[in-house]
């Protein structure tokens, strides 16, 4: 092979650190934007939080008033965003309204479930380690709290059930059965595992820790396994009702057994007795045949069970809500709407001007590698507030196009939202559409209507009569007032709200509309049907 030099021009795009950090910034929540700048303010020395500066217009004093080096200190993010000027001038953006709006008989069950299996209290029991109320006292004292008081607290359905079982009076051994069921249950109040399992890991462990030998494990088995059935059926007569089942058949049934013994439940306990899927589906018919019931009892019996809770320990679930911050909050404004950055989601950051000072005028007696990685860690400060500020420039524009798009959704609610996609954005203000992309995710406008994400306004069009488009979101709402609207006993079907949407002159096939509904968790017809 004979070898040679040749010359050829080439061009690649390479992402520089900066832009890569820009690009990262840029696809942050809040959340992770406050976790982002948290975490660079530890790392990097010349990174601080202009309190002064938050100071200094907590009293009302001018920007201008503040010391700052060009050289050394970057203009930083104000708290006021009317203040703050970004490169290209839209702290704030009032998007003007035009001048005119454009919108376009039961059978007898045992008595065994009724009264039955009460369990012996003590008030005064102190064999679970303290002394403890009992839930039956109707002595009217302050201090005993109900299941729905204490959910309101911090208080675990565990905690809240081991409170119960300190009343019971019973052996070690019973005791420790006791304690082993309840922690078994899970959060939302059901015994996961069988109670063969349970007996299984109980000699497993006592078989680990030289409580019992191998040989004896088949009977120790047997009356584990005895002794967490009694424990379950104390379980099962404390509260929250349904508390311990192992499935939701049985949930329901033991939630019918602390009610009166009416023929409502009755009828109600043989139906849960029955497949699930009957239920579900609210076959009254094939419930009547196979639990020897009229249509009417039927009828009764399941509005009996759709008040029932299917999830006994959903009370004490200590649900850590997301509040939703918004970064961009939008008002009206004379006659038109006004468009600005929530000042609160804003980081005031600046360099460090004693740290930055002293690199620059080599007062830190340090080796060249030293000051050359100080020089590089100056750098990346100026990036990363660089890089902020460039990040919320982009929110702002994107979201004031988004304002001018959809400005009769702003005046008259989601009915009067337009087809809008992710290319008329980017074609208008020059960008990628990935960078479209990236600005709506996870991002947020406080609206007149309610906060939405910025994904929210983007939509495919549907053709109408007129030959133009309309939105899905606006489809979606139409259909959402046409169920509501509609007659309980006679619910409108798919079909037919796919000829309510054509009268309005809107083009949606059958199959369209189940998925819109769908989508809004609507259920079908023949389960909206008012029992």
């Amino acid at each position: 092979m004979k070898q040679g030099l040749s010359l050829r021009v080439s061009q690649h795009l390479a992402l520089t650190p900066q832009l890569q950090q820009s690009i990262r910034l840029l696809q942050l929540s809040t959340l992770e934007m406050a976790q982002e700048v948290e975490q660079m303010l530890d790392e990097n020395p010349f990174l601080e939080r202009s309190e002064e500066q938050a100071e200094r217009e907590a009293f009302g004093l001018e920007q201008a008033d503040a010391p700052v080096s060009a050289g050394e200190q970057i203009s930083e993010l104000a708290t006021e965003v009317p203040e703050w000027t970004p490169s290209d001038g839209l702290s704030s953006v009032a998007v003007s309204e035009p001048s005119e709006d454009k919108t376009d008989a039961a059978s007898p069950l045992e008595e065994s479930w009724e009264g039955d299996g009460s369990v012996e209290m003590s008030p005064d029991d102190s064999e679970w380690g303290g002394d403890a109320p009992s839930r039956n006292n109707a002595t009217g004292d302050d201090e005993t709290a109900t299941a729905a008081e204490l959910a309101r607290s911090d208080e675990s359905l565990h905690a809240f059930l081991h409170d119960q079982a300190r009343c019971l009076r019973l052996n070690e051994e019973d005791q420790a059965a006791l304690y082993f069921v309840i922690e078994s249950i899970n959060d939302e109040g059901y015994l996961e595992d069988g109670l063969e399992a349970l007996a299984e890991s109980w000699v497993r462990m006592a078989v680990t820790h030289g409580a019992a030998s191998s040989e004896a494990g088949i009977e120790l088995r047997e009356e584990v396994q005895q002794r967490l059935q009694m424990a379950l059926n104390h379980v099962h007569h404390m509260e929250p009702a349904g508390v311990g089942a192992r499935d939701l058949g049985e949930c329901l049934r033991l939630q019918i057994m602390e009610l009166r013994n009416t023929p409502e439940a009755r009828a109600a306990m043989l139906i849960c007795e029955q497949p699930l899927e009957l239920m579900a589906k609210r076959d009254v018919k094939r419930l009547c045949a196979a639990c020897g019931l009229d249509d009417t009892m039927v009828r009764q019996a399941l509005g009996l069970i759709a008040r029932l809770e299917p999830k006994p320990g959903r009370r004490f679930v200590n649900l850590e809500r997301q509040v939703v911050v918004p970064d961009v909050l939008v008002t009206r404004s004379g006659r038109g709407f006004k468009v600005v950055l929530n000042p609160e989601v804003m980081p005031r950051l600046r360099v460090h001007d004693v740290y930055a000072n002293a690199l620059r005028q080599g007062r830190g007696g340090s080796s060249d590698a030293a000051n050359a990685s100080m020089q590089q860690r100056l750098q990346e400060a100026r990036w990363f507030i660089k890089n902020i500020q460039q990040r919320f420039d982009t929110i702002l524009r994107v979201s004031t196009a988004i304002v001018e798009r959809q400005r009769n959704f702003f005046m008259h609610g989601e009915l009067a939202m337009r087809p809008l996609v992710l290319r008329e954005i980017a074609d208008e203000l020059a960008l990628h559409e990935s960078t479209i992309s990236r600005v709506t995710t996870a991002k947020y406008m406080a609206t007149p209507h309610g906060t939405f994400e910025l994904k929210y306004f983007f939509g495919s069009g549907l053709g109408t009569e007129t030959g133009a488009n309309a939105s899905s979101t606006a489809v979606r709402a139409l259909l959402k007032q046409f169920i509501a609207s509609e007659n309980p006993k006679k619910p409108l079907s798919d079909n037919q709200l796919s000829d309510l949407l054509k009268e309005q002159g809107i083009e949606c096939a059958r199959r369209t509309v189940a998925k819109y509904r769908e989508a809004l968790r609507i259920a079908p017809a023949n389960l909206r049907k008012s029992l």
